[in-house]
């Protein structure tokens, strides 16, 4: 049946039927009984929506939280990598401390303390400087 014939039975405008199928409008109660008698219907199989209907705002529903869940996930991995780069530059810094201490010790101990301090806090401050820039770079992307 078209809109236009629809329309004709119930004594409406061609453009209310539209409205109605759109959903841009709500047919009167007197149309809605008029309109189960013309399809033979009860009025409550037109007012209730149908288990598809149901199935597929249900289906929207479980596909936006899963992927909520996999952007959580991804943003999760990408924290823990940059906790692992985070972990291995500064372990880095200890093993460069460590030969500096192995190879170099006769040297540093000749210099004073003030000079081992802003050495120390320099190479920090590069580690530092590197994991910022690392975990910057992994969590832009």
């Amino acid at each position: 049946m078209t809109q236009e014939e629809l329309a004709e039975k119930l004594n409406v405008s061609r453009q209310s039927v539209s409205k109605w199928e759109s959903e841009q409008a709500v047919p009167e109660l007197d149309k809605i009984v008029a309109m189960s008698a013309v399809f033979d219907v009860t009025t409550d199989y037109l007012l209730k929506s149908s288990e598809i209907d149901d199935l597929s705002v249900k289906t929207e529903m479980l596909e936006k939280q899963q992927q909520q869940m996999l952007a959580r996930e991804q943003w999760q991995q990408k924290i823990r990598e940059c906790v692992l780069y985070g972990i291995t530059i500064y372990l880095l810094l200890f093993a460069v401390w460590f030969l500096q201490r192995a190879f170099f010790w006769d040297y540093i101990f000749w210099k004073t303390d003030i000079w081992i301090l802003g050495m120390v806090i320099g190479e920090f401050l590069a580690a530092t400087a590197a994991v910022v820039f690392v975990c910057a770079r992994k969590l832009k992307k």
